[in-house]
């Protein structure tokens, strides 16, 4: 579930930072439909973040912390600390980002407010997902 909802959460990101920077470029309204995209998206980085949460638990991840040797190896220290680390401080950002814009004085202030916390939202969960080509993650494939 983790790994396949990444997908929805990814659209979501990146349609909400296109819009929000094209409704900042082109002096747009601020609509209902813009306010509900960042709802939406700041939900499933929420549903993410349990499910992640449930799986660093459950798969022994937060017990290598203070193992020897788990951050000398990279596949190991990523999941124990790196991808943990990267997507709560991402999730984070959205969470800013959805509840800034919302309560920003104009349009022009929600469209940039948006396009600023989930734009890095989006730059920090793109560097933590375990991408099969990066090296050592072959076998963590795609879904």
């Amino acid at each position: 579930m983790h790994s396949a909802l990444r997908w929805v959460a990814l659209v979501l990101l990146v349609l909400v930072v296109v819009k929000s920077v094209q409704g900042s470029r082109g002096n747009t309204p601020f609509t209902e439909g813009q306010r509900k995209l960042g709802l939406f998206t700041m939900i499933a980085l929420h549903l993410q973040l349990v499910l992640g949460l449930m799986l660093y638990m459950t798969r022994g991840w937060i017990g290598m912390l203070g193992q020897e040797g788990t951050m000398s190896n990279s596949y190991n220290r990523f999941f124990a600390l790196e991808h943990a680390t990267l997507m709560v401080v991402a999730i984070v950002l959205g969470t800013l980002g959805y509840s800034l814009s919302k309560r920003a004085a104009d349009d022009a202030a929600k469209h940039k407010k948006q396009a600023t916390f989930f734009g890095l939202c989006l730059l920090l969960i793109l560097l933590g997902i375990p991408w099969p080509f990066r090296p050592g993650f072959e076998q963590v494939g795609w879904f």
